[in-house]
């Protein structure tokens, strides 16, 4: 049996204001940290030991990474980190609050901006100092790569051929992979794993700090995916995600 954890993110500064993050690199607060702690308490019960992880150019997955590998005692693993694991870049939207947004343009409006699987926010202006062009971090990646704004569907497209090329073939020689990411950007692997529709992408809330365990067999085919933790609890923070954006 081959395993792939996706994990996303404890709680950061900006899902406690609930404002529109994307790739802002905002920190983790105190019940981000507790989470991704858990989130290790879960998975070392299990008995996961990880072979490789994978994580974004973001410090609060970075962050719960470091947390979840130092409580397994796992320190030691190797760790890819890559911008194509990224959350999802919500373009002008990134720091306003959510639910205010929703007041001024309606809930329908920002969950089409928050879920829609092809309809992105306007983008950043070129001058805008949020602008990934201005950060150090992308000085490696081609301008025309850096995204100004994306819906899921753009997110996706960045991500799976990382996922093709570099995570999954690595199963070949891995019993067990760790991939610390965010909300949109682990949605996008799970639509494609479970071959969620696109309408049906919408109603996926993911919650932080819940392992998500995906299963596969000899052939590297999925045969099962649970996440760890108590159903009732999991399915009450998935709620929550779900009313962030309500008005």
């Amino acid at each position: 049996m081959k395993r792939i954890v996706l994990l996303r993110h404890g709680q950061s500064a900006w899902n406690l204001e609930n404002r529109f993050t994307g790739w802002t690199d905002v920190d983790l607060t105190p019940k981000g940290e507790e989470e991704a702690a858990a989130a290790a308490e879960h998975l070392k019960k299990e008995g996961f030991v990880f072979d490789i992880a994978y994580t974004s150019f973001l410090k609060r997955a970075v962050k719960t990474l470091n947390i979840v590998l130092d409580n397994l005692n796992q320190d030691w693993l190797p760790v890819e980190k890559t911008w194509r694991l990224n959350e999802k870049h919500y373009g002008i939207l990134q720091g306003l609050n959510k639910a205010e947004t929703a007041k001024k343009y309606g809930d329908e409006k920002v969950l089409l901006w928050r879920r829609s699987f092809d309809t992105a926010p306007d983008p950043l202006p070129e001058d805008d100092p949020r602008n990934p062009k201005f950060d150090i971090r992308y000085k490696n990646v081609p301008d025309d790569q850096l995204p100004r704004t994306e819906s899921l569907k753009d997110t996706i497209e960045r991500i799976l051929p990382y996922w093709h090329k570099t995570i999954f073939p690595k199963l070949k020689e891995a019993d067990n992979i760790l991939v610390v990411a965010h909300g949109n950007s682990l949605r996008g692997v799970i639509k494609y794993l479970k071959n969620i529709s696109d309408d049906g992408i919408v109603e996926l809330n993911l919650p932080t700090g819940a392992p998500y365990v995906f299963e596969f067999d000899a052939d590297f085919k999925l045969t099962k995916d649970y996440f760890l933790g108590d159903p009732e609890e999991i399915k009450k923070l998935m709620a929550e995600v779900a009313a962030q954006a309500k008005k």
